[in-house]
């Protein structure tokens, strides 16, 4: 771009001095036609980079995935190929569901043996009751026969007392003396027994509810309004049937497996530090990094525009999303050491900017690891732009230039 406005400044002088020669072509004007191109030139690009800063270091970075199953086991089945798009939900691998299928179907036959337990404890538990309810009748009907009794005893020892004291007298008869204690020892005798009954009424109370407290006991306490026993094993089941889908592995998101060398009759362990394929979604992150005082004007909104080599001669529209403030140079790790400060980082002085691809590129296939240049548009000094945008341009279309002789 510099060079065609040399041109084109070049050729203007040589209209006005040379062709035309409305001025004269001495050495105070040859001076003044060489500083100021040196002068505008300098400006030009000094307020590029402020207005519209450029990086040669812009990457596409993608979200990769390590692939871990949930559950061991033999693989069955790689269905997907690699480096081929896949979508959310396609299956990645199977493995063999054997042994989980078998826990499932033993975990359901517990669950409605404790379902039929409980059912039948349930009916046991309402048949203690009844027997408790039962005593509880009994002891008030054998309480209410104690106090009718003690009331007959009483007056069998009150019409006792009376005939001793008639006899005593010899007023009285001793034939009735000897019939009302004859009565009294009898009335003495159905009071005992029903004191008896009372006890053993009140015995099989206690035995009434010892019975209903360990029907309780055996059912346990409720979960989730089901017993324990119930719930506990509804939850195995639960845990198998999650285990038993688990042998279907399917991918996370859109994207591709890359590094597939999975195949049927593998095993495989629930283990992260051991992935069986590597997975790279579709979506994807541009990243430009900037010097720290190209920034100073840079905020999210502004337009911007990327060249990638993957694309050349291509522009991909894109707006800033952020600035990323921070780098691994403004960290200092904690230690019985002092920060370096001796050594130089591997890239100085630079901030990340996050880019977001407007919607009519949003579908472009982008590869991960893709370099290329991009420019931010600030809301600053936007007559400049189109230069900033021409040398973008320019150097998109030279990315078709493959200048190697191999």
């Amino acid at each position: 771009m510099e060079l065609i406005l040399l041109g084109i400044y070049a050729a203007i002088v040589w209209f006005i001095f040379i062709k035309m020669k409305w001025l004269p072509w001495n050495t105070v004007s040859q001076v003044i036609v060489v500083i100021i191109p040196i002068v505008a030139l300098t400006v030009l690009i000094l307020a590029l980079n402020i207005f519209a800063p450029s990086s040669a270091d812009v990457r596409v970075i993608k979200y990769v995935v390590n692939i871990v199953p949930q559950v061991k086991g033999r693989v069955t089945e790689v269905p997907v190929q690699p480096n081929r798009p896949v979508k959310k939900g396609d299956v990645l691998f199977k493995i063999d569901p054997t042994p989980y299928q078998l826990q499932v179907n033993a975990l359901e036959a517990q669950l409605a043996n404790a379902i039929g337990t409980s059912k039948e404890l349930e009916e046991q538990l309402g048949g203690a009751a009844a027997q408790v309810a039962q005593a509880k009748s009994a002891i008030d009907q054998a309480m209410a026969r104690v106090r009718e009794v003690s009331a007959k005893a009483e007056l069998a020892r009150l019409r006792v007392a009376q005939n001793r004291e008639l006899v005593a007298t010899g007023a009285g008869n001793k034939f009735d003396l000897d019939q009302a204690e004859a009565n009294l020892k009898e009335v003495e005798g159905q009071l005992d027994g029903a004191r008896s009954g009372e006890a053993q009424a009140r015995a099989a109370q206690v035995q009434a509810t010892a019975a209903q407290r360990q029907v309780v006991q055996r059912l346990g306490a409720k979960a989730n309004g089901e017993y324990a026993q119930v719930a506990q094993v509804r939850a195995q089941l639960e845990s198998a049937k999650w285990d038993l889908s688990q042998t279907t592995v399917t991918a996370p998101a859109n994207g591709y497996a890359i590094n597939l060398q999975l195949r049927p009759g593998s095993m495989t362990a629930a283990f992260p530090a051991l992935p069986v394929l590597t997975f790279v979604e579709d979506e994807f992150v541009i990243v430009a990094l900037y010097n720290q005082n190209e920034l100073h004007q840079v905020a999210p909104g502004n337009d911007a525009e990327v060249a990638l080599k993957t694309y050349p001669g291509r522009i991909i529209k894109a707006k800033v999303d952020s600035v990323i403030w921070a780098q691994g140079q403004g960290q200092s790790a904690p230690g019985n050491l002092l920060p370096m400060t001796g050594a130089m980082p591997q890239h100085p002085n630079r901030f990340p900017v996050k880019l977001v691809v407007e919607p009519r590129d949003k579908e472009l296939f982008l590869a991960a690891g893709a370099m290329g240049h991009a420019a931010i548009y600030t809301d600053h000094a936007k007559a400049i732009h189109i230069l900033r945008m021409v040398i973008l341009r320019i150097g998109a279309i030279t990315d078709f230039l493959i200048p190697k002789l191999h």
